[in-house]
């Protein structure tokens, strides 16, 4: 039976731990990876020290087997994950998930979130 892209969000985001902007922040600081999966349109504007994947690129960037690997995305780390508004990364978290990543978060309400939550923002664009 087929199901639908709701139903697929949700399945995703029961799966993964799902934590506050605040609690990213924290986790991040203490070592956790913060994975931006948003498209590179998007990127003008985001969280420092974070990875930039593209959504559609996840796969070949998370699989240690793919000549492809980002070696930042190590499965034995915690990864949180984001988007604008969270709906691609849980459906990326998820994706994680199976390829073997065990501590996978979804950043509820993505970097809409932690921009609302007054948490530091870098912008490619500062400095030039």
């Amino acid at each position: 039976m087929s199901m639908t892209a709701a139903q697929m969000v949700a399945e995703a985001t029961a799966l993964l731990d799902n934590v506050t902007p605040q609690q990213a922040a924290e986790q991040a600081a203490a070592g956790a990876v913060l994975l931006d999966v948003r498209e590179p349109v998007e990127w003008e504007q985001y969280i420092e020290g974070s990875i930039q994947v593209p959504r559609g690129l996840l796969e070949f960037q998370a699989d240690p087997a793919s000549p492809r690997h980002n070696p930042a995305l190590d499965p034995g780390r915690r990864v949180i994950v984001y988007c604008r508004s969270g709906v691609r990364a849980a459906l990326a978290g998820a994706t994680l998930r199976a390829l073997g990543f065990a501590d996978v978060a979804n950043m509820t309400g993505g970097f809409a979130a932690w921009r609302e939550a007054g948490l530091p923002i870098a912008d490619h664009h500062e400095g030039l």
